[in-house]
């Protein structure tokens, strides 16, 4: 958790929790996130903007082949288990990040930050064709 505090901060994005989720302020969470917590807007689970892409491990379309430039809220799951699948028909997408090695599946943190930076990749390729 405080690790995907640190990514929220270094892109400028909010986080928001469902029920059930790690707690931003057990004392885990406060050491890894560096002072994030204190910086990182935290909303309401229902107040999420944008579409909701839900990250999943493998078989969904690659996270680069969606259009990203609009308000957008990355749904991510536990290691283990991954997103509910309530969650993952919910959403309005739904996408996986495109591996190329030997690994079975990203951590959630690694995959929170790769989905925020080609967020922001594609943002700063929009602004820059204006």
């Amino acid at each position: 958790m405080g690790t995907l505090l640190r990514a929220a901060d270094a892109f400028g994005a909010a986080v928001a929790l469902s029920d059930g989720c790690a707690d931003v302020l057990g004392p885990k969470a406060l050491r890894a996130s560096a002072g994030a917590i204190f910086r990182v807007p935290v909303l309401a689970w229902d107040d999420v903007p944008g579409a909701r892409v839900a990250l999943v491990a493998h078989g969904a379309q690659s996270l680069h082949e969606l259009d990203l430039s609009g308000p957008v809220t990355f749904l991510l799951g536990a290691e283990r288990e991954g997103l509910p699948e309530d969650i993952v028909a919910d959403s309005n997408y739904v996408a996986s990040i495109a591996t190329t090695g030997a690994a079975e599946s990203l951590n959630v943190a690694v995959a929170g930050a790769i989905a925020l930076y080609e967020r922001t990749r594609q943002t700063d390729l929009v602004a820059d064709s204006n």
